[in-house]
């Protein structure tokens, strides 16, 4: 059974917005509530790389290459982290994971995200 659970990818224009959710239903609340947890993207023949991290206390942060565009937030009644993305571009595609940071061994299949027109 996977420890996180993404969805919401899809195709999208350039310029276009998609909202990720991801949910980690089998951490304990009080594990999620007191866990930085972040998106983590891999494009073809890429390292998986952070992009965006939001911490227990509801911090923010960003990869450049995002900043501006990307939103993360969590909700720790759903134990859910999600991500909104707006203005996307077309080297925003690859497929999209979240996980804890620093991450855990315990990755998800991840929901692709493909920037085309």
């Amino acid at each position: 059974q996977l420890h996180f659970r993404e969805s919401g990818g899809g195709l999208v224009q350039p310029g276009g917005s998609l909202r990720l959710s991801c949910a980690a239903s089998r951490m304990i609340t009080s594990t999620f509530n007191s866990a930085d947890m972040g998106w983590y993207r891999q494009a073809p023949g890429e390292q998986r790389e952070l992009v965006a991290t939001i911490s227990s206390g509801r911090t923010t942060s960003y990869a450049d290459s995002v900043k501006g565009r990307f939103t993360i937030s969590r909700d720790s009644a759903r134990k859910s982290v999600y991500l909104q993305m707006n203005s996307l571009k077309p080297e925003d595609t690859a497929v999209y994971y979240c996980n804890r940071v620093p991450n855990s061994a315990n990755w998800g299949q991840g929901t692709q995200v493909t920037v085309s027109s």
